[in-house]
């Protein structure tokens, strides 16, 4: 990776995180400042800086979305890590169809981020991108390796479909080096987390804190292939060091196993138990709400095997472990303290 000189003469390469603040960025950013990098964390919100940073970790509080501040905020950066969320009441991505605010987060920060780019005359600027698996859509295997032809069913999906083409026409454009890192269900709390998880692992977790049943809109045998964060961060992390083998196309993230729900709901419950001394609370399926979307029942495993052959990562927390803690931060009421 080249690397810009900064005003000290520090010759590391600066990695600016956008979404810095939020649940994936938090984490992201606190895997990178364990390297000898240089870090600006971008957010409209506070950043906490991860204590003991190996890395010099600067703090920017910007909105994004204002005319003319995308260039600022990537101003001399080597790579940026693209994590910004729109983020609408309890969920992280369901948005419904002409939500001018979700496109304008989603997919027109991308188009700003090209732009700020291009007009910076740097086309080694590495961009990695937070895409999604479900941006292709649901699949009759429930197996995505990253071949498969994209058909998203949801608005989310289409939108994050749709940034990720601007992101890889402009880098078959010559104007940066485009990479998606396409991810399934992330979920998960470490002791270090600073930023709520909105997925419905944690929610389910929640629910079962506060003595309330886990509800499944199915049968519980729908599998959902869960990558706990922190493996998503080294992922991101792991990425730095191959940019240009990665440039230029999507690449699946995943554990390499569809979990049932079912049973990952009572394990839930069992190690919510475990932590509160009262009875394990109940699971249990209910009619699915009107907004239900096709998505919410599909099975879905992911085959990360062209992003390890590249890198070398691959998930290491198992699924059970992974629980565990996040049941631990949950039960000790950590999340209260979250804006």
């Amino acid at each position: 990776m080249t690397a810009t000189t900064g005003q000290t003469g520090d010759t590391r390469p600066l990695v600016v995180v956008l979404g810095a603040a939020g649940f994936v960025g938090s984490a992201v950013l606190r895997e990178l400042a364990r390297h000898d990098l240089r870090v600006r964390a971008v957010s409209r919100r506070p950043v906490t800086v991860p204590a003991g940073a190996r890395a010099e970790v600067e703090t920017r509080s910007v909105d994004l979305t204002v005319p003319g501040a995308m260039a600022g905020a990537i101003e001399g950066a080597d790579v940026v890590v693209h994590s910004i969320a729109y983020i609408a009441g309890s969920s992280t991505w369901r948005i419904t169809d002409g939500d001018t605010g979700a496109e304008r987060v989603n997919v027109g920060l991308v188009r700003d981020l090209v732009e700020a780019v291009r007009a910076s005359g740097r086309p080694d600027t590495a961009v990695l991108f937070t895409g999604s698996v479900s941006a292709a859509g649901p699949s009759e295997r429930g197996v995505y390796d990253g071949t498969e032809p994209d058909e998203p069913q949801g608005e989310y999906d289409r939108q994050k479909l749709a940034a990720e083409r601007v992101l890889l026409a402009a880098s078959a454009e010559g104007v940066l080096r485009g990479i998606s890192l396409r991810l399934p269900t992330v979920f998960g709390y470490g002791p270090d987390s600073t930023a709520r998880d909105k997925g419905i692992v944690s929610s389910m977790v929640r629910r079962a804190v506060a003595g309330e049943p886990i509800t499944m809109w199915h049968d519980g045998t729908v599998r959902r292939d869960l990558l706990y964060v922190e493996d998503v961060a080294r992922a991101f992390a792991a990425a730095l060091g191959h940019l240009d083998a990665l440039a230029g196309r999507h690449w699946v993230l995943g554990s390499g196993h569809g979990a049932e729900l079912g049973p990952v709901f009572t394990t839930v419950a069992r190690m919510v138990a475990e932590r509160t001394g009262k009875p394990p609370v109940a699971v249990r399926s209910v009619e699915p709400p009107a907004h239900a979307e096709a998505r919410d029942f599909a099975s879905v495993t992911v085959d990360p095997r062209a992003f390890h052959e590249v890198t070398g990562w691959r998930a290491e927390v198992p699924l059970d472990e992974a629980l565990d803690r996040t049941t631990a931060f949950s039960a000790s009421g950590a999340e209260e303290h979250f804006g």
